[in-house]
């Protein structure tokens, strides 16, 4: 389903999404000749959730100037997935000395691997749908500069997408790091123009650490290991940053903390995540989510958004990232872990 200009979506009576429940007709009317300062227009902002009726969310900022500018449409969206107010201010912590979450699971025997990454985009430009090509490549060249002089356990390679090597392709595909073009959201968002040019994989020579340039953030910053020493993923994860950002501007400001073109992204821009095996309540489904629900978290599968489980194996992950910390999204991870955990031995 297309949409057209200045018209006001039809949305089918089985749409759930946030975008068919708040853009109203008065809403449509009131922002659809508005346009950022980079021209990003309403158009643009909901294309993805009009031609994708099955979006949970739907609509994706092209820049910061988005929240202000739509932010009849913005807010009210922001409000219901993150209980967050048009008034209310984000505050960030990312000092690991601050978060006490010792391993769930230190004999093995549920969790297979612990992920936490954060999404971020730099300060002075549009966000990755109304992205120019040269703006795109400009910063994949001043990132991968940056990280080819990290130091330590952070000192790896930076792989292009555009003329990769085969058997690198092959290897990267193999660790599970080689990112696809985005699904059919994130293409009716324009996020994949030009692909795959401008896009690139920084990786650590343990394989513990990873920066995916320009995805669907600028940065996809991420820390990753086997089993669930949660906070030594966080902790690694702060460090890399407390790197990065020390030479490059992000963009966030005081409302909505670090910025991202999803707005589920905002605040932490955080999603703090594990694999693990729980194939007795996966038998009890209604159980397990009512776990995950009462802790904030999500059930995803193993392969991301709109993926299924495989052989009892789920993905659970923070729910909300904005107006609460970093530090409280991963110990809000580990005490979910904990009671999933404990229900799954209980079964």
């Amino acid at each position: 389903m297309m949409i057209k200009p200045n018209t006001y979506p039809k949305f089918p009576r089985d749409c759930h999404s946030l975008l068919s429940k708040y853009l109203t007709p008065e809403v449509f009317a009131s922002l659809q000749h508005k346009t950022t300062k980079n021209g990003f227009s309403l158009q643009q902002v909901i294309n993805s959730g009009v031609e994708n009726p099955d979006s949970g969310v739907g609509v994706y900022a092209g820049d910061e100037d988005s929240y202000r500018v739509f932010a009849e449409l913005f807010d009210p969206i922001i409000a219901e997935y993150h209980g967050f107010a048009s008034s209310d201010s984000h505050v960030s912590n990312l000092n690991a000395d601050d978060l006490d979450a010792s391993n769930p699971d230190p004999d093995g025997l549920y969790i297979i691997s612990t992920r936490i990454r954060v999404g971020r985009n730099l300060a002075g430009y549009p966000l990755g749908p109304a992205i120019s090509s040269d703006q795109r490549n400009e910063i994949a060249q001043r990132v991968s500069q940056l990280l080819s002089n990290l130091d330590d356990s952070l000192r790896g390679n930076y792989y292009p997408l555009s003329g990769m090597d085969e058997q690198v392709r092959k290897r990267l595909v193999a660790d599970h790091f080689l990112f696809k073009a985005g699904d059919r959201f994130m293409q009716a968002a324009g996020m994949n123009r030009d692909w795959p040019e401008g896009r690139g994989i920084y990786h650590n020579g343990d394989k513990t650490f990873l920066v995916w340039i320009n995805e669907e953030d600028q940065l996809r910053i991420i820390s990753m290991q086997t089993g669930g020493d949660i906070k030594q993923v966080f902790t690694r994860l702060s460090n890399a940053l407390g790197e990065i950002g020390s030479k490059l501007e992000f963009m966030s400001n005081q409302h909505l903390g670090y910025i991202s073109s999803c707005p589920t992204n905002l605040g932490t821009a955080m999603r703090a995540s594990v694999h693990i095996k729980l194939p007795r309540l996966a038998k009890n489904m209604d159980s397990l989510k009512s776990i995950t629900d009462r802790h904030e978290l999500q059930i995803r599968g193993i392969h991301g958004e709109h993926s299924d489980s495989q052989d009892a194996v789920f993905d659970i992950s923070n729910r909300r990232r904005l107006g609460i910390t970093e530090v409280d999204c991963v110990r809000g991870l580990y005490e979910g872990i904990v009671a999933l955990i404990a229900a799954e031995r209980a079964q």
